[in-house]
């Protein structure tokens, strides 16, 4: 791999508004006017990408938007050199026949063949890092995509031939606070029923280890929210954290891992109680997201833990209703983007000395 490789991005359901923030993040990095920023990664700038799909789609959508980008198609060892000036394309998959706001069955056939390129430029070597664009879980599903979504996708790839896939973690990361479901998509009546010691232990591990190795925070501090209000109270309000979190948050420490909790979870994401953390394990999705979205909506980052490559991926869904329309927001992608480059530079200098932490504000 060159010194400097492009970042490649899966450009996600194509009827959605993946096309519309890839269009807009490339033209951020062109008013930053700060070619080898936007190469190597710098703090103002868009780092270098590469989109993996269908040209057509994305030239039809620059048209549609009114937008001045140019497109090259091109390999990722051609990118970096191109990005100053043309926004770098792989040819990837199927034409795309559907429109803005409205996907068609070859909505889904783009957006696979979009994401096997995109991973298959990661384990060659020839991309550090992988950006995916949101998919439609919907439109995926009436396709016959086996899958919940792209992680589980990801993490059946990733498994080695004869043996199990690993065990995929969903990180929501900001500067102001990262957090990790325990559960994540499923209706909040099943939690409990789903919460076991070793799910929580099995995440701990994967979060810790994952947060020294790429975020190079060596020792990375876990706090445990609690499941029931007041964190069950002793057990007089649920004996969920009692029998599942302490148990899981004991064992952990007994790995050497910080560990705390359960921890009540109405007192754990104002700014002083953030300060004695590193990321936060909630037992069910909005119980951590809703404070993430709420201190970083526009610029959170959906990271995947436990993965052999980096994954990161905008926090927000497709957004039919805006497709096409100018009013996507690039933040987030901008973000996903940004910090697939800091991870892939922290990893690559841990090949070859310590990577120092990387702080949030």
């Amino acid at each position: 791999m060159p010194a400097v490789s492009p970042l490649v991005l899966a450009l996600g359901d194509p009827a959605g508004i993946g096309p519309d923030v890839t269009l807009a993040a490339f033209l951020r990095r062109r008013a930053a006017g700060d070619a080898a920023g936007g190469a190597t990664g710098g703090t103002a700038a868009v780092p270098a990408f590469i989109v993996a799909g269908d040209p057509a789609a994305l030239a039809a959508r620059a048209d549609l938007l009114g937008l001045d980008v140019p497109l090259v198609e091109t390999t990722p060892e051609g990118a970096v050199a191109h990005f100053a000036n043309a926004l770098p394309v792989l040819p990837a998959g199927p034409a795309f026949t559907g429109r803005p706001g409205r996907p068609d069955a070859s909505s889904a056939a783009c957006v696979e063949a979009s994401l096997e390129a995109a991973l298959g430029l990661v384990t060659a070597g020839r991309a550090p890092a992988l950006v995916t664009n949101p998919l439609a879980k919907s439109v995926m599903y009436e396709a016959g995509f086996p899958f919940p979504g792209h992680t589980e996708w990801l993490a059946d790839r990733a498994a080695a031939p004869g043996r199990a896939a690993p065990h995929p973690v969903m990180m929501i990361w900001s500067e102001q606070l990262a957090v990790v479901p325990a559960t994540i998509h499923v209706p909040y009546a099943e939690v409990p029923g789903l919460l076991t010691v070793d799910l929580l232990v099995e995440t701990g591990r994967i979060v810790a280890r994952d947060m020294a190795r790429r975020f190079g925070i060596t020792r990375p501090r876990l706090a445990f929210c609690g499941l029931n209000p007041h964190a069950g109270e002793e057990g007089t309000l649920g004996g969920e954290d009692e029998a599942i979190v302490r148990p899981a948050v004991e064992a952990l420490k007994r790995e050497g891992i910080l560990a705390t909790g359960p921890l009540p979870a109405d007192t754990m994401f104002h700014p002083e109680a953030r300060a004695r953390y590193d990321v936060a394990v909630g037992m069910y999705h909005d119980q951590v997201l809703i404070p993430a979205k709420t201190l970083a909506f526009h610029d959170g980052v959906n990271v995947t833990l436990g993965l052999p490559f980096i994954r990161t991926s905008p926090d927000h869904g497709t957004a039919f209703d805006i497709a096409g329309t100018g009013r996507g927001d690039p933040s987030s992608l901008i973000a996903a983007l940004r910090l697939a480059r800091r991870l892939a530079d922290a990893e690559r200098a841990t090949s070859q000395a310590p990577a120092p932490a990387l702080a949030r504000a």
